[in-house]
């Protein structure tokens, strides 16, 4: 199934559907129109010159209902036919490279002083995420930039793989979970329902709920009563009295449970749909049945509970009606709504929190699916158990340039060579050839295909030093920024998981000296843990580095020519140390002299 193409012709079916929804429109207002006409018509002869009797109303009455629903049912279908065209659309411009700037860039979840996030572009227009992120809720949405922002273990992240491999597969249910409903993102606060449906019980006296549906029925059978004459008028009196009593001693209890309840509520209405249609598929993958079994925890499964509660929130809006008054009283309408909610809340509330985040981990699955789906030459890696550092990739590129114009290269970090120092001109590709490598691993981690025709790798923390900058709100230079992530990354390497460290331009903010025998020191402290790495520099005398470490290091270098005055690139990488440098010519490329 190639992407593109099978985009285009749901795009062409989903627009030949708007079309036919939209004539069909057209249809039924002229319809009404006409109908409206002939029903004032028919009145003025009704009533004017007394031609026809009135009953002929009825008809074209009659016919206007009919149209009435016919039109909405249009209008709910078109919409969902110019929800399916924007699905398309994205899908396409994804494929197109033409995405940037056009979904959500997750900026809420950047953090500068995360070890690799900002200096790999994870968040922000034109990021990784945005290119990932299908996801139809905030769950979605957090368990995505989890992914991304933690690796997974050796076991879960081939969970996940093989989940992805199953759903890349499964189109149209991607594409069903993408339209159902209107748009959730901004509305769902996952953390708001969790809490609700966590806090502790609220607790009505032990004989309330019995004595409350007596009073009920007493206050019904009177009220039937005194409609057939059998009783007079002062006991139903007695019974509304007695019931508006109750209603006034509980008003407090009843008044927060219907205070709580009501954005939560709303919030598990708009997911009811995701997680019903999800519910209704059968899966291979262990990680995706699992999914689906937190789903179904409980008496029943989570859309049908779910739904109980929509029914108790709609008999709550069925009595707020002044003209539901007497009503309310004589069956304690409040109440018995109040203690249903919370019933509901005590057998099903616990399991709130879990729902959501079984929805939010398919919509990570799901959007890594679509990434595989999308990008049919990118290829799932080769996870190594957690032993010896390790990345071996073939043809490996940058995920977040288009293909056509991305130049790949074959990278090999392990025992020997433990350490590639890369040196080459400005703009030859040494800080993409860092973000290819540190992207793809976190692409890999988090159970992704990736822009490799081959990858290999271990378990990796990865920790990046490659946009670091000064800040004027924190009083830091950017040495002190830079010296502050290197502490980070030296951190890691104490913990368990091998370390990849990708460092571009190391202490470039000191003097010569001092940047030589930081850096020697630095990259061999580095190298006594288990750890991988590599360190771009335009400084030719860190190159001499290698030679302190031996086979554990190795010099690499980008190379570009000047061709009739024009700078040009192949962004090839080959051993040894790059002979020049094009700082001076690109000086003169923008008028300055030297």
């Amino acid at each position: 199934m190639e992407p593109l193409p099978e985009y285009e012709a749901r795009r062409s079916a989903w627009l030949a559907k708007q079309n036919l929804l939209q004539r069909k429109f057209m249809r039924l207002g002229n319809a009404r129109l006409a109908l409206a006409v002939i029903t004032a018509l028919l009145a003025w002869l009704a009533y004017g010159p007394a031609m026809l009797s009135a009953w002929w109303l009825l008809l074209p009455l009659l016919a206007l209902v009919l149209l009435f629903g016919l039109h909405a049912r249009v209008v709910r279908n078109r919409a969902f036919a110019e929800r399916g065209l924007r699905y398309c659309d994205r899908g396409i411009q994804r494929i197109k490279n033409q995405w940037q700037g056009k979904g959500e860039a997750g900026e809420r979840f950047r953090d500068a002083n995360h070890v690799y996030a900002e200096d790999l572009d994870l968040f922000g227009k034109g990021s990784l995420f945005e290119l990932l992120c299908t996801a139809r809720t905030a769950a979605g949405e957090d368990a995505l930039a989890q992914c991304l922002l933690h690796p997974a273990t050796l076991e879960e992240a081939a969970a996940r793989q093989q989940a992805v491999r199953e759903l890349a597969s499964r189109i149209d249910l991607r594409e069903e979970v993408a339209l159902l409903g209107e748009d959730v993102r901004s509305q769902v606060r996952a953390d708001v329902i969790t809490h609700w449906g966590s806090r502790p019980p609220i607790l009505f006296p032990p004989l309330l709920r019995p004595l409350a549906l007596l009073l009920s029925i007493a206050a019904f059978a009177c009220a039937i009563a005194l409609l057939f004459g059998w009783l007079p008028l002062w006991p139903l009196a007695l019974a509304l009295l007695i019931n508006g009593l109750t209603l006034f001693l509980t008003r407090h209890i009843v008044s927060q449970i219907i205070a709580s309840v009501e954005t939560p509520a709303s919030h598990l209405a708009i997911l009811a749909l995701l997680i019903q249609r999800i519910e209704q598929e059968t899966f291979q993958s262990p990680l995706l049945q699992q999914l689906i079994g937190r789903l179904r925890a409980g008496a029943l499964p989570a859309a049908r509970q779910i739904r109980r509660l929509e029914r108790w929130i709609d008999w709550l809006g069925m009595g707020s009606h002044p003209l539901m008054l007497l009503v309310q009283v004589a069956f304690l309408w409040p109440l018995q709504v109040a203690m249903g909610i919370e019933m509901w809340r005590r057998q099903s509330g616990s399991h709130v929190g879990e729902w959501i985040k079984a929805l939010g981990e398919f919509e990570a699955l799901s959007a890594l699916a679509s990434l595989a789906f999308e990008r049919p030459s990118w290829t799932f890696p080769e996870l190594l158990p957690p032993a010896h550092a390790s990345f071996t990739a073939t043809a490996l590129r940058h995920p977040l340039i288009e293909e056509r114009r991305c130049v790949p290269n074959d990278v090999t970090l392990n025992s020997t060579p433990r350490l590639l120092i890369v040196s080459g001109s400005n703009m030859s590709g040494k800080s993409t050839l860092l973000r290819s490598i540190g992207l793809n691993t976190v692409l890999a981690w988090a159970g992704s295909t990736v822009n490799a025709a081959h990858l290999k790798l271990s378990p990796l923390q990865t920790g990046a030093s490659i946009r670091v900058t000064d800040s004027l709100q924190d009083n830091r230079s950017r040495f002190f920024a830079e010296i502050t992530r290197l502490r980070q990354i030296v951190d890691l390497t104490r913990e368990p998981t091998p370390v990849l460290f990708l460092l571009d331009e190391l202490l470039s903010g000191t003097n010569s000296h001092d940047r030589r025998i930081g850096a020697s020191g630095l990259v061999k402290g580095l190298l006594r843990g288990n750890t991988i790495g590599l360190l771009t520099t335009h400084d030719l005398a860190l190159t001499e580095i290698a030679d302190d470490l031996q086979s554990a290091a190795t010099n690499v270098h980008f190379e570009d020519r000047i061709t009739d005055g024009k700078m040009e690139f192949d962004y090839r990488l080959r051993p040894g140390i790059v002979t020049h440098s094009n700082a001076l010519e690109l000086m003169r490329a923008v008028g300055l002299e030297v």
